[in-house]
């Protein structure tokens, strides 16, 4: 029988959708899962994205530009450019989805080998990419103690070698929300420029500051015009993750006439997407407040009730929509999947992700698990309930 590639062999499992056959079986049995596993809001997509949909009247549902449709990039800049990015159509690149925008990305700055730097835990399917890419990812250690802070320029430091090409960023964070602050980001700024890196930012979660927080990109500091690479998506901003449409973001001219092939190869971004995400770009700033305010009032539920638990810490995230939490338990992969399989409570029960699978270190997050906070407070509530008692009983408590 012909083999798989060993490229096949190391691709790494979703933590995040590999525990599904389990959650799968556990409502066959008639359980109510909770599913704070995965980054799928329950908030409604704006009308005006929906409202385009339903007015399409085209006659060839016919190819778009490569680089995606000027109206739709034109559009963009509008979004960008209120954000102070002073950017134009020209430096976008339209991709389907946040994942092609990153890939694109590292098949045009990184050749087979070379090295991308990470804080971790990150978004797991960055090893995922990564491995596609055959590029090596260097993971660098944040700690849950001070919630996940940049790690110190340091460490970084110590990590660079000639194959290092690039430093990548995701602020505000998955899976750890934390929200890097300008200082941090000014200090990473003068190591990549010092060793001329690439610096990608992953910006999935840039609506999603908390507590008076402010963003900042490093498209807003000064020097880093040809080093920054911001990769982005409508999914989370828009409540819009099955539309498929990111974008990839730079000044750079020779790497965006380099991504532009790899989008060429892949012929195009889909046409009824950018109609929908055109018409996106007016959503009411009343509707991101509304949004903000609901998730400000989702973290805090979560935050509070799993800190009121025995064993249990989790840091106050300062955006995105998740959390890493550190149980009393002897492994997250296994407590994960015995909450489905093994517990319920009132015929509930919990999904969640393991934390283990956002980190590359061999060992990290072995008690800790991720939950995405899209579910609405009497169901995070309810789940809490869930976790709790799961942990009273789990067999493999310590």
């Amino acid at each position: 029988m012909p083999m798989i590639s060993h490229k096949g062999e190391r691709m790494p499992a979703s933590p995040i959708r590999k525990l599904t056959p389990f959650a799968d079986k556990a409502k066959q049995d008639g359980k109510k899962v909770y599913h704070l596993n995965i980054g799928q809001p329950d908030i409604e997509t704006p009308a005006g994205m929906l409202n385009a949909i339903k007015g399409i009247d085209f006659k060839v549902w016919a190819y778009t530009p490569s680089e995606g449709t000027l109206t739709y990039r034109e559009k963009l800049t509008t979004y960008y450019n209120k954000l102070g990015y002073n950017i134009a159509a020209d430096d976008i690149l339209v991709t389907t989805g946040g994942s092609e925008a990153i890939t694109i990305a590292m098949m045009t700055c990184l050749d087979s080998g070379d090295e991308v730097i990470i804080p971790e835990p990150f978004y797991a399917n960055y090893n995922g990419f990564a491995s596609q890419s055959d590029i090596v990812v260097k993971p660098i250690l944040s700690h849950i103690e001070n919630g996940f802070a940049l790690p110190p320029i340091s460490e970084f430091e110590k990590l660079i070698t000639p194959k290092t090409k690039a430093i990548f960023i995701c602020s505000p964070n998955n899976p750890t929300g934390y929200l890097y602050s300008k200082e941090e980001l000014e200090a990473l700024k003068e190591l990549v420029l010092k060793y001329d890196l690439y610096l990608f930012s992953d910006e999935a979660y840039r609506e999603f500051c908390y507590d008076g927080q402010t963003f900042t990109s490093p498209m807003h500091l000064e020097g880093l015009e040809q080093n920054v690479i911001v990769l982005d998506t409508v999914s989370k901003r828009y409540s819009a993750c099955g539309a498929r449409l990111g974008c990839l973001i730079t000044k750079n001219k020779a790497v965006w006439t380099a991504a532009l092939k790899f989008a060429q190869a892949r012929l195009s971004p889909g046409m009824v997407e950018q109609i929908a995400g055109t018409a996106a770009v007016d959503t009411p700033d009343a509707y991101f407040e509304a949004v903000n305010k609901e998730y400000t009032n989702r973290r805090n539920t979560i935050v509070n009730a799993l800190n009121k638990m025995e064993g249990v810490y989790c840091p106050n995230p300062g955006g995105a929509f998740y959390v890493v939490a550190k149980l009393p338990i002897d492994n997250a992969d296994k407590f994960c999947q015995w909450m489905l399989e093994r517990f319920s409570y009132h015929n509930q029960t919990v999904m969640m992700a393991p934390a283990t699978g956002f980190y590359s270190t061999e060992g990290a997050g072995l008690n800790e698990v991720r939950m995405a906070y899209v579910l609405n407070i009497d169901d995070i509530k309810n789940a809490m309930i869930c976790l709790e008692e799961a942990l009273k009983v789990y067999p493999g408590r310590i």
